[in-house]
């Protein structure tokens, strides 16, 4: 039911095929991981397909290693017209030690639309309740008005003669 589900968590382990020859997930495993989680944490709260519009602030902070119990946690932090921007969390435990770390972080902005090959489509209006998510979301809105400005340079850019 749209607008009811705002948090999607995944847990799997860590596997050889995951990693780089430096015996550790490589970026790109950790950003398909990402992807999938904010998509389906958008399309819960939408209840409409969803396409990826952006990725903010990612930061690789510690490695993740073959046998790590990996948690991506996405959760809606802040909601538009049609678009919905979520915090995505990679999470790497030691299972032999009991130790957690975050490994990976980063803000996730979907689009839902009508159909695959339609266009943006409203989705349920959230707010947050605590200050946490109030945390979050202005988060979010910080990197909104980043990327807007980030947009207006690309437009002058392209726009300039050579």
């Amino acid at each position: 039911m749209p607008g009811k589900q705002q948090e999607v968590t995944f847990r799997f382990l860590a596997q050889p095929t995951d990693v780089n020859f430096g015996g550790k997930v490589h970026g790109g495993m950790a950003m398909k991981w990402i992807d999938q989680a904010g998509y389906a944490c958008a399309v819960a709260w939408s209840g409409a397909y969803c396409v990826t519009a952006s990725v903010s602030g990612i930061q690789f902070v510690a490695p993740i290693l073959i046998g790590d119990l990996v948690t991506v946690r996405a959760r809606l932090i802040h909601t538009g017209t049609s678009s919905m921007h979520l915090a995505v969390d990679v999470l790497a435990r030691d299972l032999r030690k009991g130790e957690q770390r975050l490994a990976t972080s980063c803000v996730m902005v979907f689009v839902a639309l009508d159909s695959p090959d339609g266009k943006p489509t409203p989705v349920p209006h959230w707010e947050p309740h605590d200050d946490d998510e109030r945390r979050l979301q202005a988060r979010a809105r910080r990197l909104l008005e980043l990327s807007k400005g980030m947009e207006q340079l690309v437009d002058l850019h392209a726009a300039s003669p050579d």
